[in-house]
Order: C-alpha cells, then structure tokens, then sequence
C-alpha cells in the first residue's frame, strides 16, 4: 500500500518537474520506477495459491543459472541472459543478454525471437535499449565488465529493467562492480531484483548486500550459484535482515498489489542446482 502511494505521489511530482526524469520522446512510454524507495523493518512470510493470472500480474520462472523467464498475462515472455535455451513453452518474445561468458548469450539466437537485446553494443559505445513489448516496457543501464586482461571494458554489460502493470524489475545480470550514484538514478525503483550471488565470478558478497541495502527491493530472487554451498553463504549472510521463503515451485505470479510487506529472498526450485529445495 505504501508502495503505490509513493508511486502515485510521485506521478504528480514528476509531472510538474519534468527534469527530475530522463529526457522521452513524446511518443514514448514513460517509465513507472523513477519513485521514491522505502525502507523496511522486522520481515514476514508469505503465502501462496494457485489462481489464474489477472491482468496486471506477471509470472516469474527460473530456468537456469542466470536465466529467468517473465510471462505477462497477456502472453508476452521474455527470456534474461538468454544463451540459447529458456525453459519449456513457447519461443520468448524477447531476449536480453550479456557478454561475460557464453553462459550468459548466444550469437545465433533463433531468428524467429522478434527482440534480441544485447546488453553491450557490437559496434562501440553503450547498448541502447528502450522498447515497448505487449505490456512490458524494457530498458537497460550499461555497466562496465572486467577483461581477460585484468582491466575493465567500460559499457561492456547491462542491468535490465523490465515493467509492467505498476512494477519494477530488475535483472542485474553479470555486474563487476559497485554501482555508482548515477548508476542507482538511472535505474529507479526496483520492487523485485535478480541477483548474482556467487560472490567471486561478479560482485564479492559484501558488495551485493551493500548493493541490496540500497536497492531495497521487495523481492530478491537469486541466481548465478554454483552450488548449494556458494548459496547457502549468500543466504547465511542476507538471512540476518532478509526472510528467506524456499519455494518448491521454480515459478510464482506476482503484481503490484500482491508484493510483500516486508522484503523477502525468493529461493525458486532450481536455484543453486536441481532438487536443492527437495533435500
């Protein structure tokens, strides 16, 4: 509740400062996640039930190591660090990608996929991406990503932003480094985000934390484990200010009304390796 009163405080604010946001053509759908954030206290879990999708909602599977699968009711999917495979059902309408390892992009996509979002640009400088797919409006922040050499290639990667019906969502892909003041302004809210917890391959786990202590999200969802163990020391250590929910669903349905009250680690079947929630 707090949540949507801040959105729509903020609508009013922004519609009389027009500069506090990014420039948009006229044609353009505007973004939702430029909003106040809030801050949250003691946690509490959450319950589930099964019931058909409404309008407004939006399902979120996991698929495989960095790879989440979004769903809108309208029948729009999208497919994050897509690298060739997105889970059962239909073709993903879009893909996002990143460059770290070919574990994270393909360079034959399915040529049937109608949007395939790279989130480094080929041809130089940073990838620019700023669509409207059914529901779901899609944009990136470039980060920069660390070299074979040892060095950074400066916009080689990308966190993306995907909204829809009132939320914000955040994948944050392969992310090297802390993420600086123009980098949070450039996201806006996150009422759900997709993190690597890893802690050595992307950011040190002391980096996510502080990372998840700004973002504040409602709902982190893990990804980039590689193991029960690598897992369990990221949910060991954000366990002391976060609820950590173990789902044996690899997917839920969620909306902008259906968010936690208190921020919570969504653990889906299938994070960290297959059978980990059935153990």
């Amino acid at each position: 509740m707090i949540r949507r009163v801040f959105f729509l405080l903020f609508a009013a604010v922004a519609a009389v400062i027009p500069a506090a946001l990014p420039a948009l053509a006229e044609t353009e759908r505007p973004s939702q996640c430029f909003a106040i954030a809030r801050s949250f206290s003691a946690v509490v879990p959450a319950t589930y039930v099964e019931v058909a999708m409404e309008a407004h909602e939006v399902e979120i599977a996991f698929v495989t190591h960095s790879t989440y699968r979004l769903t809108s009711a309208g029948g729009v999917t999208i497919a994050t660090d897509f690298s060739g495979y997105a889970g059962s059902g239909k073709l993903p309408d879009v893909v996002t990608m990143n460059h770290a390892h070919s574990t994270h992009y393909t360079d034959v996509p399915d040529p049937a996929i109608k949007h395939v979002l790279r989130g480094w640009n080929p041809g130089g400088g940073p990838a620019k991406h700023r669509i409207t797919v059914g529901e779901f409006l899609i944009r990136n922040v470039p980060t920069d990503i660390r070299t074979f050499a040892g060095g950074f290639e400066k916009d080689g990667n990308s966190i993306f932003i995907f909204e829809i019906g009132g939320l914000c969502i955040g994948h944050l892909g392969h992310l090297h480094h802390r993420l600086t003041a123009s980098h949070f302004g450039k996201i806006g809210r996150l009422d759900i985000v997709m993190v690597p917890v890893d802690g050595g391959y992307t950011l040190a786990l002391s980096s996510v934390l502080e990372l998840l202590q700004k973002v504040r999200a409602s709902i982190v969802l893990p990804m980039h484990a590689f193991g029960p163990s690598t897992l369990n020391r990221f949910l060991g250590e954000i366990g002391k200010s976060y609820q950590i929910e173990y789902v044996k669903s690899d997917r839920f349905t969620v909306s902008l009304n259906s968010l936690p009250e208190r921020p919570v680690v969504r653990v889906l079947q299938g994070v960290g390796f297959p059978g980990y929630l059935d153990e």
